[in-house]
C-alpha cells in the first residue's frame, strides 16, 4: 500500500536538446504542427540557454527546446516521447508519408512503418537530432478499416497477436 498522498499531475513538457533552437522550432512546426507558446517566450529571449517552449495542443503539453552548449552538450534523449492524436489526424499523417520525417534508423518514414500494438496503432520516428518520438492512435477499429484495410498497409508487429488475445480473456 502506498504511503504517499502525492499524485503526479499531467505531463507538462519534455526537455529536448538541439543544436539550434530556432531551426528545431521550425522543423517541429513544419512537420508536426508545433507552435511557439508565447507565454514562455521570455525564457528563450531573456535567459541565456533558456528553452523555446513549443506545443501542438495550445500549450497543454510542450517540448522545451534547449540549445546544446559546452555546459549542456548535445545528447539526444533515448527514452522517447509519445503523443496521442485522433483517428483523422493519424490517417492524415500516415497518408502524408514519406514527407521528410525519418524513422529511428534514419531512413524515411513510410506508411507501412505503422506498428500494430493490438490496442492502438503507432509510428516511431526521430527528429533530425536523434530525439525519439511515438505517435499513437487508440481508435483501433477506425484505423484498421480506414487506413490499414483501405490502403492495403502491412503493419509491423513486435509480438504475436495471440498474446493480446490471451490477455483479453
Amino acid at each position: 500500500m502506498s504511503q504517499t498522498k502525492f499524485r503526479m499531475g499531467r505531463l507538462d513538457h519534455v526537455h529536448i536538446r538541439v543544436p539550434d533552437r530556432e531551426l528545431a522550432a521550425k522543423w517541429y512546426a513544419d512537420y508536426l504542427g508545433f507552435e511557439a507558446v508565447d507565454k514562455y517566450d521570455f525564457w528563450a529571449r531573456g535567459i541565456e540557454g533558456g528553452p523555446v517552449q513549443i506545443s501542438a495542443d495550445g500549450g497543454k503539453t510542450m517540448l522545451a527546446l534547449f540549445e546544446a552548449s559546452e555546459g549542456h552538450p548535445m545528447a539526444p534523449q533515448v527514452t522517447g516521447v509519445a503523443f496521442s492524436i485522433d483517428a483523422e489526424s493519424f490517417i492524415d499523417f500516415a497518408r502524408s508519408l514519406p514527407n521528410g520525417i525519418n524513422g529511428p534508423s534514419g531512413q524515411p518514414l513510410h506508411i507501412n512503418d505503422i506498428v500494430d500494438f493490438d490496442m492502438c496503432w503507432a509510428y516511431n520516428f526521430a527528429d533530425p537530432w536523434g530525439n525519439l518520438f511515438e505517435l499513437n492512435c487508440y481508435d483501433y477499429e477506425r484505423i484498421k478499416a480506414d487506413l490499414i484495410e483501405a490502403e492495403g498497409v502491412e503493419p509491423v508487429r513486435y509480438w504475436p497477436r495471440a498474446l493480446y488475445e490471451e490477455y483479453k480473456k
